[in-house]
């Protein structure tokens, strides 16, 4: 489903404007709201590995664990602190990214349609995320442990799920046993194995994920945890006493901010105002919008020879490969799974068959975009090419969930919008330069390592390279200054006017350099 730049939400354009900030003080390759999913299998692993650490000298007890905690930060400070406070960080960062990441699809509007699955399945994953972190909170068993356990036994002990209240258990220390420790710790060990799972199952209709942010993102994240760990170390708050209530306490608002609510709501208000928040966020893809969803992608049989080129290049595998099944020589042919098209129509201009060259009036490609067939984006090019005039005629070809293009057409302009960058088949910019004399071709789509469908821009730009099935052929060379291409979002309109206008005057002064050297080569010819 794309979205509509003339009814841009508020939201988004808020948020394309910051992202342009952090692109300009760290570059595309390193903003982090680019690599939010990343950063979060990125913290993920740190925690990971400093908890194997720390763990390894945990032990389990109720006078034991504060003490087996509490030594990390006086015996070795400079590998069990910095370890426990990497932890600490860590964890923290990977709850501001998660619900970044979480904010970010929603304003985005990517999880409706066939990304409800990646939607749905994340919901679980913050509630996995929350009890991870707050399990690890009890394991030091300091102040803040005791008040955190005994707040979400008595938050828990509201429903009727247990046979007799469980916060008694914990402000008494006579009552308390080693039983306890056992049992926090392997829960804190095996529930971020359940994360794990569930990551891989969240990611699991993606094609090429990326699970690793740059390397300079994650060098600066940990060398930013590595300053604040040793600013600030993680530190105890004093060994629980269970014979005193707990007061002045430290909350971790990242993972503990629930906490304090309970003591002005009541438990069934904080579990009415949880639940019906996961309700919510789990129906949401489903919810009524009045964005309509484009017809999915069609296969062609009969002008299908079984490449895999789309099943290549499908961001979301929404294409498959299957027997054939019409009794043609080739051995598959490729299908499209319904619950999983997006309608970016990349499938479609990777097909080989997508060319406008080929001299059928009507002709179908391999696959197709049904709102928006082959035929009649020739046909569309062809009427707004021959109506150009001047002496810089350019086609310039878009995306729609970027740069509104259409405010870009004048007599010397012809714009062509499409689902995704990327459904553009390289033939159809030989075709405008050469069929049908346009003087430059311009390409734009959303800004570069931020695709809408995630890898329309890195698979146009390979295909321009002729790095990547279907290449743009031997005889349009970019370097010969007929070939423009600038990233941009809706909210970089100036910019993109402004580089399209210096793409003018380089084909004006290409025009100029050809004619003086057309002068030249007659007059040597008179000579």
């Amino acid at each position: 489903m794309t979205t509509s730049k003339h009814t841009e939400s508020v939201a988004r354009r808020m948020l394309l404007r910051f992202e342009g900030i952090l692109n300009k003080a760290f570059g595309n390759d390193l903003n982090p709201f680019y690599y939010l999913g990343a950063l979060g299998f990125f913290f993920f692993w740190v925690v990971a590995v400093s908890g194997a650490y720390i763990y390894i000298f945990y032990d389990t007890g109720v006078e034991d664990a504060f003490n087996s905690v509490e030594s990390l930060a006086h015996e070795q400070p400079y590998l069990g602190g910095i370890m426990r406070s990497l932890h600490r960080y860590a964890s923290d960062a990977l709850i501001v990214v998660m619900m970044l990441h979480l904010l970010r699809e929603f304003i985005l509007g990517r999880y409706r349609g066939a990304r409800w699955f990646a939607w749905f399945t994340g919901v679980p994953l913050i509630w996995l995320i929350f009890t991870a972190g707050i399990n690890g909170y009890w394991m030091p068993w300091d102040t803040l442990a005791h008040y955190s356990t005994v707040a979400a036994m008595e938050w828990l002990d509201w429903l009727p799920i247990f046979s007799e209240p469980m916060a008694p258990t914990f402000i008494s220390q006579e009552v308390l046993n080693d039983r306890f420790f056992s049992l926090i710790s392997f829960a804190h060990v095996t529930i971020p194995v359940l994360i794990l799972f569930l990551l891989w199952v969240h990611i699991m209709r993606i094609s090429y994920p990326v699970v690793n942010p740059r390397r300079g993102l994650a060098l600066g994240m940990l060398l930013a945890m590595l300053v604040l760990a040793l600013v600030k170390p993680a530190l105890s708050q004093g060994p629980a006493d269970m014979g005193i209530e707990p007061r002045n306490i430290g909350i971790d608002w990242f993972y503990l901010f629930i906490f304090p609510l309970l003591d002005s709501w009541s438990a069934g208000q904080v579990w009415a105002l949880t639940i019906g928040i996961s309700v919510l966020l789990s129906v949401l893809p489903w919810l009524p919008t009045k964005n309509k969803q484009i017809p999915i992608a069609e296969v062609s049989l009969k002008n299908c020879n079984g490449c895999r080129r789309c099943v290549a290049d499908c961001p979301y595998e929404a294409v498959v490969m299957q027997p054939r099944s019409d009794g043609m020589r080739f051995q598959e042919e490729a299908v499209v799974i319904p619950d999983r098209c997006v309608s970016c129509g990349i499938c479609a201009g990777a097909c080989p068959s997508s060319t406008p060259f080929r001299s059928d009036a009507g002709y179908v490609s391999g696959i197709e975009m049904p709102s928006m067939p082959m035929a009649g984006l020739r046909a569309a090019m062809t009427d707004d090419l021959a109506k150009l005039e001047g002496d810089a005629r350019i086609m310039v070809f878009g995306c729609d969930n970027a740069a509104d293009i259409g405010k870009l057409r004048s007599e010397g302009v012809a714009v062509m919008s499409l689902p995704c960058t990327a459904m553009l088949p390289p033939s159809f910019i030989e075709y405008a330069l050469y069929e049908n004399q346009a003087d430059g071709v311009f390409i734009t789509g959303c800004r570069e390592n931020d695709c809408y469908h995630r890898l329309g821009g890195e698979w146009t730009k390979q295909r321009l390279d002729r790095e990547r099935e279907p290449r743009l052929r031997g005889r349009v060379e970019r370097k010969h200054g007929r070939i423009g291409l600038f990233w941009a979002s809706s909210t970089d309109f100036r910019e993109l006017t402004l580089e399209l206008e210096s793409f003018r005057a380089s084909l004006r002064d290409l025009a100029s350099a050809q004619a003086e050297a057309n002068n030249e080569a007659d007059s040597r010819a008179v000579q």
